[in-house]
């Protein structure tokens, strides 16, 4: 992307498709709420999702020059890592707690990457943490405490689904966290593309290891919503984000993005008929607030 400032119309179209991709994002946890209701389980609706993101990324792959440089023998390595780690690890522990935990609670605590996001990258490549930093991670979960807090006390909340959440969340920041070197030798969006083939790959092999063939048999609702997760969900928000980014650049998009809890929280109370209390309002609010002060603090 040049170094020169967007202009108005690029700086328009970027935040309609940054807009687009959050909002793709943030409705994942209510797609995989409502294919729920019709009796599947978590790895198979996970499988049928990640074949149908192989499917359109074959589509996609027809529709686009081939790229000519090959990839390097030692970012195979990183790719297959990041893969596991990326989108199948945190695809399928996110997809195993959501059936306990509502999408509101789970946007919020997967909203914590940002913040495990910094923590492992001071730990693992001595990245300072300023003060600042410190201040707005400590707001950060201060704000999830109140979140979830008291729907622990009065035993409303799974903690067992929590805690799934929470796995999935640790493992998405440990693929952030490694993941930036890598995307720039191969390239954003071939780098996306190759971790999401090979974690749908991972996830067929978990299929076939745990599941009989015949479980791929469902209601079609399931493969409605499946097919939605896989397009609206996934591959289009990436492709969304990617060209959001070419006119934006990484911190305005990254800024769009950020209203994608409160997205997931209005959807989850329109279609799902969740509700947060208003102590749990305010402690999205905090977290919101934290991840922003992190993401200014980088």
């Amino acid at each position: 992307m040049s170094l020169s400032s967007p202009t108005e119309s690029q700086v328009h179209t970027g935040t309609v498709l940054a807009l687009a991709a959050a909002t793709g994002f943030a409705a994942k946890a209510v797609f995989v709420k409502l294919a729920y209701r019709h009796g599947v389980d978590a790895v198979t609706l996970l499988t049928l999702r990640l074949i149908g993101v192989l499917a359109i990324l074959a589509l996609a792959r027809l529709w686009r020059r081939p790229v000519a440089e090959p990839v390097a023998r030692r970012d195979w390595g990183w790719l297959l890592m990041l893969g596991l780690f990326g989108y199948y690890l945190a695809s399928i522990f996110d997809f195993i707690g959501l059936q306990t935990v509502s999408a509101s609670i789970e946007r919020l605590v997967l909203y914590l990457y940002p913040t495990l996001t910094v923590l492992l990258s001071a730990w693992l490549f001595s990245h300072v943490i300023t003060r600042r930093m410190v201040g707005a991670l400590l707001l950060t979960y201060m704000g999830i405490a109140l979140v979830i807090g008291a729907d622990l006390l009065h035993a409303r909340a799974d903690p067992v689904g929590l805690a799934w959440i929470v796995a999935s969340t640790v493992a998405y920041a440990c693929y952030l966290s490694s993941s930036p070197p890598v995307i720039a030798r191969v390239g954003a969006l071939r780098f996306t593309e190759l971790a999401l083939t090979i974690s749908a790959a991972a996830m067929l092999v978990h299929f076939a290891m745990t599941r009989p063939l015949t479980a791929l048999i469902q209601p079609w609702p399931v493969y409605l919503w499946a097919g939605v997760m896989a397009l609206v969900s996934t591959v289009l928000p990436v492709y969304l984000m990617n060209v959001a980014v070419q006119r934006l650049g990484a911190g305005r998009s990254a800024v769009i993005g950020s209203i994608g809890p409160v997205l997931t929280i209005v959807m989850s109370m329109g279609v799902l008929d969740e509700h947060l209390s208003a102590l749990q309002w305010l402690g999205a609010a905090v977290v919101m607030a934290g991840v922003a002060l992190v993401g200014r603090s980088k």
